[in-house]
């Protein structure tokens, strides 16, 4: 079975990607395979992001490296803003939930997309560089609402619900996610390319 490890020492989240890729491949963690390391994410896209997640952890394992950044976009706070700033902007702001409650009150129904971009390295050989995007698309809540999810899932109803993301069960949740669908992409390439 295809190994990859995933640039993050987030256990939930190489869970939530193994879940994603099917079991068709084994995506190990940092910890997994005992690398400790936290580069700076200083790129100015989700792209930029991604790559120097990974492209750092490549120093350390012959394995292929998948790594992913992602955020929030709301069409009220301007053009993709917060966007890769998504974290930073919940802590200047008063942490994640104070900040939920101001969006839901002063930009209720603003357009919003949530964007993942998934950046694999050296799949096939030492350089090679892939790159994966998925996009949710939806709108900010006029109040906070729900129990799963972390973030500004509480207040992110995806197009076609009536709901934000937060109330939604996990498994209901990554069918339709920004993650899922850079993942699927990802597990369509693998699949066409006699990877797995």
């Amino acid at each position: 079975m295809l190994k990859i490890v995933v640039a993050t020492n987030n256990a939930h989240k190489v869970e939530e990607l193994s879940a994603m890729f099917e079991g068709k491949v084994e995506l190990l963690s940092l910890k997994d395979v005992g690398i400790q390391i936290d580069p700076e994410e200083n790129g100015k896209t989700y792209a930029e992001n991604a790559f120097i997640k990974a492209e750092a952890v490549t120093h350390f394992t012959s394995l292929p490296v998948m790594s992913d950044d992602s955020g929030i976009e709301i069409d009220e706070l301007g053009d993709h803003f917060p966007g890769i700033y998504s974290h930073r902007y919940a802590l200047e702001n008063g942490g994640q939930e104070k900040l939920n409650k101001f969006l839901s009150l002063n930009h209720a129904n603003s357009k919003a997309r949530f964007t993942c971009h998934i950046v694999l390295l050296n799949l096939n050989f030492k350089g090679e560089r892939l790159d994966f995007e998925g996009i949710m698309e939806g709108y900010i809540n006029s109040k906070v609402e729900g129990e799963h999810g972390f973030g500004y899932d509480p207040i992110f109803v995806p197009n076609g619900y009536k709901h934000s993301v937060a109330t939604l069960p996990p498994d209901e949740k990554n069918q339709i996610s920004h993650r899922f669908n850079a993942s699927k992409k990802v597990l369509k390439y693998l699949k066409e390319n006699g990877n797995i």
